[in-house]
């Protein structure tokens, strides 16, 4: 039986797009909100040392490594709640129930504890929250290439999502600007209770936009009954480094996510230091302005070039080369205007990114014949969470190298924070353009023909 666009099945509506993209909005949120404090927490407010931070993120990342593509993979499974509910929404709404709460005990460490044991309670609780997140975030992410079948759907899709979850980045940021206050660990729990709350209330919006139709649901039900053996993990781990598109894009995405994530958790530090103390809600707020702005740019140029892979390319050199301006900026409004400079380039990068990946997943889906992404956006999830461990190595290396630890505020310690702030990322994403350039093949008309396939096997 072939599913194809039908008044059973209908176009989706712009509502259902809108709460889809509150799911982009609730991963940007919690995630700036985590990127964005979590070392600067423990190092200079807790008092854990750069080196120990840096060591509970790495075993963290370590923990990753299985972790996301195991519940990618066992969260793709049939459970009983499939027939009625779809085999991803259960698990999206526990992920998102579950993750906002255990985001609050990231900053609620035992203070007055020994050094062991808030070292183990940062290792922990940053594991939990992580498992939590995956559980909900992984079938988030997998929902999309079913959901949205058509070129313009997605394209479509993908700029609601943009614009909703570019919000999401901005209040991530933006939003502790106005709750902590530096030397106050209190304020670091309000402020990750105001994040809790907010995230619930995103979750409850989300839930409609990932609820799956009836079509997906009976689309899921017949390749399960036509599934001749149980899925094999080792199987599909193995099959998902054969694909050579899918590497391309993971390489990508984690230099990406390691240069995004090494400039959010430097802006505090800029404030506080370089800045002697400043707000940087404005900062945030440039980069805010500047995605926006690039959103018709970007949908202007995806109409000339036609290839996703391209344009995702095109933007992250972009994002390369204007993190430059950043590290020369001269003060507080310097890097308000640099940082615009920079989000002009985020936002094409983040526009491009949903339909570049849902492009490769359709290209291993025609060859592999059936939907099991699970352990593919798995292993994208590991490749985020993997960029972690550099920014905290990073950070630590920098720091220990200038002195930070014993003058934080020495003319070495401030270019060692200009350094993970702008030119680390700036050379993180330059060898992500070239990796991905060298290994990606998946040119706009091999795009196309994979639709058209997918579209006559009722995939």
């Amino acid at each position: 039986m072939r599913h194809k666009r039908s008044g059973a099945e209908g176009l989706p509506s712009a509502g259902i797009m809108a709460s889809y993209g509150v799911g982009k909005f609730l991963a940007e949120f919690l995630t700036g909100g985590f990127a964005a404090l979590v070392f600067k927490f423990y190092e200079t407010e807790v008092g854990l040392s750069a080196g120990l931070v840096a060591a509970a993120v790495v075993l963290y990342s370590v923990w990753n490594a299985a972790n996301d593509p195991i519940i990618g993979f066992f969260t793709s499974r049939p459970t009983r709640f499939a027939a009625r509910l779809g085999r991803r929404f259960p698990w999206i709404v526990l992920g998102t129930l579950t993750c906002v709460a255990a985001f609050v005990l990231i900053f609620r460490p035992p203070l007055g504890a020994g050094k062991p044991l808030l070292f183990l309670w940062l290792l922990v609780a940053i594991c939990l929250y992580d498992a939590l997140y995956s559980t909900w975030e992984l079938n988030y992410q997998s929902i999309f290439p079913d959901r949205f079948r058509l070129p313009a759907e997605r394209e479509r899709a993908a700029g609601v999502g943009t614009l909703i979850g570019v919000l999401g980045i901005a209040a991530g940021a933006i939003l502790p600007t106005f709750v902590i206050r530096y030397g106050d660990t209190r304020s670091y729990l309000v402020n990750a209770a105001v994040f809790a709350a907010v995230g619930l209330a995103a979750a409850f919006l989300l839930w409609p936009g990932t609820r799956e139709t009836r079509a997906m649901i009976e689309r899921y039900l017949e390749q399960e009954k036509a599934r001749t053996e149980a899925p094999s993990f080792r199987k599909q781990l193995a099959a998902a480094f054969k694909e050579r598109n899918f590497v391309a894009f993971l390489l990508l995405y984690f230099f990406y996510q390691s240069a995004s994530i090494s400039m959010t958790a430097s802006i505090h530090y800029v404030g506080d230091y370089v800045l002697g103390g400043r707000s940087t809600t404005l900062i945030f707020a440039g980069m805010l302005a500047g995605a926006l702005a690039a959103v018709p740019i970007w949908l202007a140029l995806g109409k000339r070039i036609k290839s996703r892979q391209t344009l995702l390319a095109l933007a992250a050199a972009a994002m390369s080369v204007l993190c430059l301006p950043i590290f020369f900026a001269p003060g507080h409004w310097g890097f308000v205007g640099a940082m615009f400079a920079w989000g002009l380039s985020f936002g094409g990068f983040w526009l491009m990114m949903t339909p570049a990946m849902a492009d490769v997943i359709d290209e291993i889906v025609v060859k592999s014949g059936k939907r099991e992404d699970g352990v593919y956006l798995g292993f994208r999830a590991f490749a985020g969470r993997l960029a972690y461990a550099v920014q905290a190595l990073s950070f630590w290396a920098i720091h220990a190298a200038t002195g930070f630890a014993a003058d934080p505020r020495s003319a070495k310690a401030l270019v060692g924070i200009r350094l993970h702030t702008a030119l680390v990322p700036a050379v993180l994403l330059a060898v992500g353009v070239a990796v991905f350039l060298r290994v990606n093949t998946l040119d706009a008309d091999k795009a196309e023909a994979n639709r058209r396939l997918l579209a006559e096997r009722g995939l």
